[in-house]
């Protein structure tokens, strides 16, 4: 067996836990003879042994103590409380009225005669400012009425 084929196969059981003792006799016989699959096979152990105990440290468990600090909050609004700030229906008419207003600016003269003397390099930026704009206002009006939306589309138990 060539060193290319070995190797093959042991990198192909890497993810088996049980290895069979015949391959383990062929891989043991193999590396008997050649150094360079031995020191590779060498390095290979330190790696899984390095990437099951050092990869992945163990990381503290911060939920309770944060979880604890956000109910101990003067304003905290907790179950069966109503929420205040912008109506639901508010934010959707004003959502509307932004998405109609940034879809109706290419039909403004102003911006036609722009346009024409500037070409695509005045499309882009415009193209992504509305694309800022309604990802932002999409983005604070869905983190602000999660709660909502989570129970308007059943996704709320």
């Amino acid at each position: 067996m060539n060193c290319r084929s070995m190797m093959d196969k042991v990198y192909d059981a890497l993810g088996e836990k049980p290895l069979s003792l015949g391959f383990r006799l062929q891989v043991e016989l193999h590396i008997l003879f050649c150094r360079r699959c031995a020191e590779e096979l060498r390095l290979l152990e330190q790696l899984r042994r390095s990437r099951e105990t050092d990869f992945f440290p163990e990381s503290p468990n911060f939920e309770g103590p944060i979880m604890e600090k956000i109910y101990a909050e003067e304003g905290y609004c907790g179950e069966g409380e109503p929420t205040r700030g912008v109506s639901f229906r508010s934010w959707v008419i004003t959502g509307c009225v932004i998405l109609f207003s940034l879809s109706t600016v290419f039909f403004g003269f102003d911006f036609i005669k722009i346009a024409a003397s500037q070409g695509s390099s005045f499309l882009l930026p415009v193209g992504l400012t509305i694309g800022c704009i309604v990802t932002g206002y999409g983005a604070v009006f869905i983190g602000s009425h999660l709660k909502e939306l989570s129970q308007w589309l059943r996704l709320h138990e």
